[in-house]
């Protein structure tokens, strides 16, 4: 799946879209996270730990969400640190391609640049009717 203006991370647990225009001279581009590696808590009081058969993918909003939850429950699910942020866990091993696919290009949706969802419209320029020929009268002098 090849997406405009995205990226892998550099740590290749996520896929980030890249917008160069937001970009300053001083200031890196801004940057969003597309869908990522899901930071499993294996164990209590230690480090999250990546579990790469989840996939956590952003989602517009909550209502979306619960969507997604209710629809696939084998597939979605979330957890106590994703309330109340617009995300789904996936497990990859229950969900086809196909799916995924959609669930991936509705996240970058979200947040692609407006320029590249919406590309501002070619001006075409209007057609000129061809000019009348006049006739000069000729006058007597």
């Amino acid at each position: 799946l090849s997406l405009p203006h995205v990226i892998e991370r550099p740590d290749r647990r996520g896929f980030l879209v890249v917008d160069a225009g937001k970009a300053s001279a001083k200031a890196k581009p801004m940057t969003k996270l597309v869908a990522w590696t899901w930071n499993e808590r294996v164990h209590p009081k230690k480090p999250r730990v990546p579990n790469p058969a989840v996939l956590v993918v952003r989602v517009r909003d909550e209502a979306e969400k619960r969507v997604l939850l209710d629809g696939n429950p084998t597939a979605c699910f979330t957890e106590p640190h994703y309330d109340g942020y617009a995300a789904v866990l996936v497990r990859l091993a229950a969900i086809d391609v196909a799916e995924l696919r959609r669930l991936i290009t509705a996240a970058w949706t979200c947040v692609a640049p407006k320029s590249v969802l919406a590309p501002k419209p070619k001006r075409e320029r209007a057609a000129k009717a061809p000019a009348k020929k006049t006739r000069r009268r000729a006058t007597g002098r």
